[in-house]
């Protein structure tokens, strides 16, 4: 073996971790963090123990579980990743048993000390379980369609059990997560494209459905459809949601009104003001200026992802990496394409900003893998 081969082959042992952990990442994490505590306090009218101490702490314990993850050698969170969806798996199908109802829906298991909401979990366990399948499945089988079905079965599984909570959010960014990962893994093309013209029908299937035997969402989903299409029609009813997000959104100008100064929130004419549309508050706030702020931001941390993945020998933490950074990008853009009317309320929160805690433990817990395959990798 030469001098070359054996300094790429190396990785970091020891102390020596700690440089090669990806510094500005977690700085980016922590700014987007932020301004969530910020926007908490506001919404909460100055009121810190409300929501935004909780976050405070919750993103305090997330960060020790990144750190921590980060310092876990790559190869034990390959070992573990079909584990980790057999358990995401096993909870899922925990909430259909005994989950706890909440704003009609069935989608939290209470342990006592921490309601979770195992949807989350499987975000994460779907991207390691088809990181590592495709880290072990030979490039010549990756377009063979004995090969396609199977991570397909793995995708789809999860995402019925979602939508039986019902929750077509969620379902929606794990079928796009894990399109993603079979996109960049390289399988062919043609697949995707044959997949387009399923959704559409799949579309026009559930759109017919509507009033019969066999219809294939619930009723407020339906209306959720109508309301985006056409919020005028129901202003005070299922409209009434984006038509106050709109008017946040307007008012806010290009500076925005000023800390606390945003009347739609403070005068709770703005429905979730604290989870799924707390971007409202920040753009009646801070404005056009505040809102690309933190849509830069996000997007700095998909490009170091991204950036992590494409300089990574191993294959199955470069797959982990693009897998989380794809999960990470979809929660984000849905979430801000839904409070602006350009896509249906399907209650997604905004990453690291809404209330909540399983998505913030979640999410910094699926950055501290992304820390290992940065840390980890062959140099």
């Amino acid at each position: 073996m030469s001098y070359l081969e054996a300094g790429i082959r190396r990785v970091p042992t020891g102390f020596s971790k700690v440089l090669y952990f990806h510094w500005p990442l977690a700085l980016l994490l922590a700014a987007v963090s932020s301004a969530g505590f910020l926007m908490l306090f506001s919404v909460a009218g100055g009121d810190i123990d409300q929501w935004a101490m909780p976050q405070i702490i919750r993103f305090g314990a997330g960060m020790a579980v990144m750190v921590v993850f980060a310092f876990i050698p790559l190869k034990f969170w390959q070992s573990v990743s079909f584990l980790a969806y057999l358990v995401g798996l096993v909870l899922l199908i925990g909430v259909d048993i005994m989950g706890e109802m909440g704003m009609g829906a069935q989608r939290w298991i209470d342990l006592g000390v921490v309601r979770l909401q195992p949807s989350e979990l499987m975000k994460v366990g779907l991207v390691m379980v088809l990181a590592a399948y495709y880290d072990w499945l030979p490039e010549e089988k990756l377009s063979r369609p004995v090969w396609v079905i199977i991570p397909l079965f793995l995708i789809l599984l999860p995402t019925m059990l979602v939508l039986r909570q019902p929750d077509l959010g969620t379902a929606i960014l794990l079928v796009a997560g894990g399109g993603v990962m079979m996109f960049v893994a390289g399988v062919s093309w043609w697949y995707f494209a044959t997949s387009v013209f399923l959704g559409i029908g799949a579309v026009t299937a559930v759109m017919y459905s509507k009033g019969t035997e066999f219809q294939l969402l619930k009723d407020y989903q339906y209306r959720r459809i109508s309301t985006f299409l056409d919020p005028s029609t129901d202003p005070l009813g299922a409209g009434y949601h984006i038509t106050q997000s709109k008017i946040a959104l307007g008012s806010g100008g290009v500076s925005g009104r000023g800390f606390m100064q945003g009347t739609q929130s403070r005068l709770n004419f703005l429905p979730e003001k604290h989870t799924d549309f707390i971007f409202t508050t920040l753009a009646e706030e801070f404005g056009f200026v505040g809102s690309v702020t933190l849509l830069t931001l996000y997007l700095l941390i998909v490009i170091f992802c991204v950036s992590s993945a494409m300089s990574n020998r191993n294959r199955y933490g470069a797959l982990l990496t693009m897998g989380i950074a794809a999960a990470f990008f979809f929660y984000f853009a849905v979430n801000m394409a839904m409070v602006m009317g350009l896509a249906p309320v399907v209650g997604v929160p905004l990453p690291l900003v809404s209330y909540g805690g399983s998505a913030m433990m979640v999410l910094l817990a699926g950055f501290g893998l992304v820390q290992s395959a940065h840390v980890h990798r062959p140099r």
